[in-house]
C-alpha cells in the first residue's frame, strides 16, 4: 500500500514540476514578448522624434532663410526709397543752401517758399 502511495505521491510530485516548469517558460515567454513589444514601440518613438525634429530644423532653417530675405528686400527697399525720394542734407555754407541729392545728382536749392494750396 505505501508503494502505490509513494508511486501516486511521486506522479503527483512530478507533474507538479512539470506544470511550475511550463508556466516559467510561460512566464519567460511573455516577459520577452512584453521586452519586444516595449522596444519596438520605443523604436517607434526615437523615429518619429528624428523625424520631427528634422522637420523642425527645416522649418528653422527656412524661417532664418526668409527672414535673411525680408532683411534684404527691406534694405533694398529703403534704397530705393532713398534714391527716389532723394537725399537732402542741410549744408552749413555761407549762403545757407539745402543741397539735395536725385539719383546721384546734386541740386542746390538758395530760396524757400511756402508751397501754394
Amino acid at each position: 500500500m505505501s508503494l502505490r502511495i509513494k508511486a501516486v505521491v511521486d506522479k503527483f510530485v512530478e507533474e507538479l514540476k512539470e506544470a511550475l516548469e511550463a508556466d516559467i517558460q510561460d512566464r519567460i515567454m511573455k516577459e520577452r514578448e512584453m521586452q519586444s513589444y516595449i522596444e519596438e514601440r520605443e523604436r517607434e518613438v526615437a523615429e518619429r522624434e528624428a523625424a520631427w525634429k528634422a522637420e523642425l530644423s527645416r522649418r528653422e532653417a527656412e524661417i532664418a532663410r526668409q527672414e535673411a530675405r525680408l532683411k534684404m528686400e527691406k534694405e533694398n527697399l529703403e534704397k530705393e526709397k532713398s534714391v527716389l525720394m532723394g537725399t537732402a542734407s542741410n549744408q552749413d555754407n555761407q549762403d545757407g543752401a539745402l543741397e539735395i541729392t536725385v539719383s546721384g545728382e546734386k541740386y542746390r536749392c538758395l530760396r524757400f517758399a511756402k508751397a501754394k494750396k
